[in-house]
């Protein structure tokens, strides 16, 4: 800790900011759940569930003419043969845009080769850095430069000790607390994170780099005549970590949406089949009369088609419990570089 009369120092300055995402969101823990770091398929039984108990309640407590309605065969007929056709087109557009995205993967071979060397000039760059080889694991990969990170910021609090100036240590010490806290807690959900579950970009998430380089830029020029060459180069290195975790970051962020894409495709698929299954068997054997009788005071008409609908929609509920987290995903990191989008960081 820096020895800093705080008399003379100027709290007024933001140094250190909300690192988690969490924190910098300022939404719902539950919400973000929902949207991230739940289970897709978690997600998408809960609407499921939802989806059936509201039916099942509302075609239950409206006017006593709808049951009869929903025991005719023509009302039948008419709901599933409309989702027949809403599966089939509904499949085939996002298995479309699906195949779409992943195609930019393709090119030929000069392109490949392109691909190849920017992404071995970056692991290249990326040891030098760290002084070891770059990892093959996605989370040992970032924990390594988030490592990084740490040590020069430690270089830094350790190398401003007898710098003159009580705001320029106070201002010193309190961003690289926030840079070492940081890297220990985004390196604690790192550990033994699986790339395919979303444990490896949900964390990389929570490491709030960008605010990081803002802040050392801020220093560098707010205090120029301050700063000596041995100061000036502890800070430039701090930034060149920092300013590695970024496209680090959105390069696994990319490999992301491609698997979820991916994932999702074959999902959708597998469960287009029994959907298109349960509604053309509706639509044949729907004749009135057919479930009479009422099961804990529910007709049996509104649990079977409650139960069929839910069937047949499943596949709508997968996209919109993956698709809910891309789009989320994407919209907190359009700015790689040190831009500040949200109201909550202002």
């Amino acid at each position: 800790m820096v020895d800093v009369d705080e008399s003379n120092v100027d709290k007024d300055i933001d140094v250190s900011t909300a690192n988690t995402m969490r924190e910098r969101s300022d939404e719902s823990r539950l919400k973000l759940w929902m949207l991230l770091k739940a289970n897709r398929l978690v997600v998408t039984g809960v609407l499921a569930l939802v989806f059936f108990v509201v039916f099942v309640i509302g075609v239950s407590v409206l006017p006593p003419p709808l049951v009869p309605q929903l025991n005719s065969s023509d009302t039948i007929d008419t709901i599933f043969t409309g989702m027949i056709g809403a599966i089939i087109t509904g499949v085939t557009i996002v298995v479309t845009i699906s195949q779409l995205v992943l195609s930019q993967e393709n090119g030929p071979l000069g392109d490949q080769r392109r691909r190849m060397e920017d992404s071995m000039d970056f692991r290249d760059y990326t040891e030098e850095l760290v002084g070891a080889p770059s990892p093959a694991d996605p989370s040992a990969f970032l924990r390594n430069i988030i490592d990084v990170c740490q040590d020069r910021a430690e270089a830094v609090r350790d190398g401003f000790d007898d710098i003159e100036g009580d705001q320029l240590r106070w201002e010193v010490d309190q961003f690289t607390q926030s840079v070492i806290g940081n890297s220990e807690e985004v390196r604690e959900q790192l550990d033994g994170a699986t790339f395919g579950d979303f444990d490896v970009t949900f964390a990389a998430l929570n490491f709030n780099y960008g605010w990081k380089i803002f802040q050392v830029e801020r220093l560098l020029n707010d205090h120029e005549e301050d700063l000596g060459k041995p100061e000036n180069d502890l800070l430039n290195e701090l930034k060149t970590a920092l300013s590695m975790f970024g496209p680090a970051r959105e390069h696994v962020k990319t490999l992301y949406f491609e698997w979820a894409l991916t994932s999702l495709s074959q999902l959708i698929i597998y469960v287009s089949i029994p959907a298109l299954a349960v509604a053309g068997i509706m639509t044949v054997i729907g004749e009135a009369g057919t479930f009479p009788g009422s099961t804990l005071g529910i007709e049996n008409i509104a649990l079977l088609l409650g139960a069929s609908l839910t069937v047949t929609v499943l596949p709508f509920f997968l996209l919109v419990s993956y698709i809910s987290r891309v789009v989320t995903l994407a919209k907190r990191t359009l700015a790689i570089e040190p831009l500040i989008l949200r109201d909550s960081q202002r």
